[in-house]
């Protein structure tokens, strides 16, 4: 998708990282598309996915204009193949070791 200046409005972001010591795979299930901006803030931690599949914001961290940015019913959009959905063990590296509310309870 791209906007009105040619470039790219969606990106292609890693769950697990794979670089930064993190190790992550280069894989369809290590993946989410996102806007460059829900990009940014997911690589940052201020926005995860739990294991149903709900967006997560971090507590105070994300203003509210940027909520309206999110899927409305609070989930991400998932493939219906069950091969092209995100991996558990992605989603649950990213919340335990990115997301910036584990980082607080820890």
């Amino acid at each position: 998708m791209r906007n009105g200046g040619g470039r790219t409005e969606v990106d292609a972001a890693h769950i697990k990282p794979v670089g930064e010591g993190h190790n992550g795979p280069d894989s369809i299930r290590n993946g989410l598309a996102l806007s460059k901006t829900v990009h940014w803030m997911f690589d940052r931690g201020l926005l995860s996915i739990d294991s149903d599949y709900k967006i997560l914001t971090a507590k105070g961290l994300v203003p509210e204009p940027i909520l309206r940015l999110l899927s409305p019913s609070g989930y991400i959009a998932q493939p219906m193949n069950h091969l092209y959905q995100p991996h558990q063990a992605f989603l649950e590296y990213h919340r335990n070791k990115i997301f910036k509310d584990a980082k607080a309870g820890a």
